[in-house]
């Protein structure tokens, strides 16, 4: 518990700078509510306009299908809020040296490195994607049971997606340079914005065996909307979870003897 309370007091300063420093850019920070705005309605407009042209696309009629997307909707929120900003600047710490810091503090490294940075412009923005989520999920007549377990879900598959994405960017120590992991990570990020029965073949078996992002967000909507079917899949993301977390904790002990600190 007292580890749970320092951690806790920590986080709470690395909030209260990143509203300090969003304060002083107050244009940057209207832009970005902005952006986020554009990007809720143009994700939800985009699966509306198909939906305009067929009735159903696999097994999901229009309802299931907008409730799939605006649940990635809600998970990308979060993403953005409390995790994304990390990545990008985990790169400039390798580059110049500022990971050497990171190091010596007195904290696990890789929530310095992966919890260090938060965007409050997205934090305020909540209510749009999780309106879209209640909205949908009336829409598609969940009961009590599947309300209570959609907040659990979203943060599951918040969870599931950074590790994806936390043992991808382990490949900047040796690429040092951060543009094409981060845009391969964005690029996943799409890729687990559709369901899985969109793809076919070898492609649906490499993104749900060998990197697993179509699990983010088709093995719990799946689980919500028929859990008596499909709540295996939940079982499959928890085993893809430990595996990810071996894979880290190996490849960072890697990336760590190839890190050539500034001062080297």
């Amino acid at each position: 518990m007292h580890g749970l309370m320092r951690y806790w007091g920590v986080y709470r300063e690395f909030l209260a700078n990143a509203f300090a420093e969003a304060s002083s850019y107050r244009l940057h920070f209207v832009l970005l509510i902005v952006m986020d705005q554009l990007f809720y309605f143009s994700s939800l407009g985009s699966v509306s306009f198909i939906f305009d042209h067929v009735n159903a696309i696999g097994p999901w009629e229009r309802d299931e299908f907008m409730f799939f997307t605006a649940f990635m909707l809600a998970v990308d929120h979060l993403h953005m809020t409390f995790i994304s900003e990390s990545f990008w600047n985990f790169s400039f710490d390798l580059r110049t040296g500022r990971l050497d810091f990171v190091l010596l503090r007195p904290l696990n490294t890789i929530f310095s490195i992966f919890f260090r940075y938060i965007r409050p412009a997205t934090m305020i923005n909540f209510v749009t994607p999780w309106a879209f989520l209640i909205h949908f999920g009336r829409a598609v007549d969940l009961g009590v049971g599947q309300w209570v377990s959609v907040p659990f879900l979203v943060v599951a598959s918040l969870v599931f997606l950074v590790s994806i994405e936390i043992l991808i960017s382990m490949l900047m120590f040796w690429t040092v340079e951060a543009f094409g992991i981060n845009f391969l990570r964005m690029q996943l990020q799409n890729i687990s914005r559709w369901p899985d029965f969109v793809y076919r073949g070898v492609a649906r078996r490499f993104f749900t065996l060998v990197i697993p992002v179509l699990l983010v967000g088709s093995a719990p909507v799946k689980a919500v909307l028929n859990p008596e079917e499909d709540a295996s899949g939940l079982l499959w993301m928890l085993i893809g979870l430990v595996l990810i977390w071996v894979a880290i904790r190996f490849v960072w002990k890697l990336g760590l003897r190839s890190y050539e600190s500034a001062s080297s």
